[in-house]
């Protein structure tokens, strides 16, 4: 069948690679997504949020770099990591939904009528949920690929953005959360997949930096 041509529309793998007759797999797409945020504000539900998100940025992590000066050389070591702060926009609706939401988790945070500010943050910080779907929908559910799960999340800031009488945009809000900790689920297949402490291996040459 003309089909069969299809599967050479790939790179060329080594003879020894595993499906190495293996087409082009789909890719994931940007625009099939859903952030849910769990604990956001007080009111309930909080899926007016999910529904008037514009756009999300994914976790990044990064490591502090340690310095060990040799003899004739420096070798470096990967220190204590960092999980940069996410944006989320939204757009504001005209029952001002977004907003009040918005405005419920930041005065969970500080109470900027009486000036108070919350016990702990366990008073105040929420989950934030980010899925890949398929592209189902209606009478075919969408089936979750992949999940970003954002642990200890705040509103780090909040940007109620412009209002302008030369432009034909929505009215957006934007925020920046920051989280302790990001873990990828179902776990096994990123962040969170469990491959135990590697010690005195020859890999690491038996305890050696």
């Amino acid at each position: 069948m003309a089909i069969s041509t299809l599967s050479k529309l790939t790179v060329p793998l080594d003879s020894n690679a595993s499906a190495s007759n293996q087409g082009l797999l789909m890719p994931k797409l940007q625009y099939r997504f859903r952030v849910s945020l769990e604990n956001f504000g007080v009111s309930s539900p909080s899926t007016e949020l999910t529904k008037q998100v514009m756009d999300v940025t994914r976790p990044n992590v990064s490591f502090d770099q340690m310095t060990v000066d040799i003899y004739n050389s420096r070798v470096y070591l990967a220190g204590k990591h960092t999980w940069e702060p996410i944006t989320i926009n939204l757009r504001e609706d005209v029952s001002n939904n977004v907003q009040k939401m918005v405005g419920e988790q930041l005065q969970k945070q500080f109470d900027f009528f009486e000036q108070s500010s919350a016990a702990s943050g366990a008073d105040y910080k929420f989950v934030t949920r980010i899925e890949i779907l398929d592209g189902g929908n209606g009478a075919n559910a969408a089936s979750v690929l992949e999940t970003f799960e954002l642990y200890g999340c705040y509103l780090e800031s909040t940007n109620y953005n412009t209002l302008n009488y030369a432009t034909s945009e929505v009215v957006t809000i934007a925020l920046t959360v920051r989280y302790d900790n990001a873990i990828q689920s179902p776990q096994g297949t990123g962040i969170g997949t469990a491959v135990g402490r590697t010690i005195n291996t020859a890999i690491t040459g038996g305890g050696a930096i």
